[in-house]
């Protein structure tokens, strides 16, 4: 399955994580490219998607480094909550 029959291929827990961190985090990237003056800019977002990337392939295609997967996984959640501040509140 995959593309070429339009259908979606989560064979495992690395697909359904990130994707699920992926999609946070475009939210993320939504709502604040919405406000007056921006404050973060669109590079800082590159690192965690980059991240969330290398940790479903490492996750998916390299038996015996799973815990690398979830160490990368976490390190990408601690990068956006210190840099990117998804809790801070408004003004």
């Amino acid at each position: 399955m995959g593309a070429a029959t339009g259908t979606s291929d989560v064979s495992s827990i690395y697909d359904l994580v990130t994707m699920v961190l992926f999609a946070g985090l475009a939210v993320l990237y939504l709502q604040r490219s919405t406000a007056q003056e921006p404050q973060d800019h669109m590079w800082q977002y590159a690192p965690p998607a980059i991240g969330l990337m290398i940790a479903n392939q490492v996750g998916k295609h390299l038996p015996g480094f799973e815990p690398l997967a979830w160490l990368i996984m976490i390190s990408t959640v601690v990068y956006v909550v210190y840099v990117l501040k998804p809790f801070k509140q408004a003004p």
